[in-house]
């Protein structure tokens, strides 16, 4: 039969854990989400292991890799796409300029050289393929 007394003397000692803190969400700051995606995105990184590292979720440094695709959450070392003018030396429409007629474009390591006349959706379907590259 076990006494439910409160008398020190009579039961043995038991260890007690006291919790403080207000017990709120963690507050991160854009810069340390941003670093953390970062990290998340290297090559040959597991998510679970960052986000164990960090101390948060998987679930939650997922949450935060979609916000940072969506624009929402600012990645260094991630650059948007980056434009550069265009310089045009012959007038269009002769032979010499459609013969002339060149587009590079390099993305994800990737280099797609374009000569002639080419049609845009043609261009797209290239450049659709080139992106989904990893």
């Amino acid at each position: 039969m076990d006494d439910h007394t409160f008398d020190p003397k009579a039961a043995e000692l038991r260890r007690f854990e006291l919790i403080t803190g207000t017990g709120r969400r963690r507050n991160w700051p854009a810069e340390v989400k941003a670093r953390i995606v970062a990290e998340s995105l290297a090559p040959g990184v597991r998510v679970s292991e960052v986000a164990r590292r960090h101390g948060i979720r998987p679930q939650q440094l997922f949450g935060w890799r979609r916000g940072a695709r969506r624009g929402a959450l600012p990645v260094p070392g991630e650059e948007g796409p980056a434009f550069v003018p265009l310089v045009a030396g012959l007038p269009s429409g002769t032979a010499a300029a459609e013969a002339a007629a060149y587009i590079e474009i390099e993305m994800r390591g990737v280099i797609v050289r374009l000569r002639g006349r080419i049609a845009a959706g043609s261009l797209a379907e290239v450049l659709a393929a080139v992106k989904s590259v990893r």
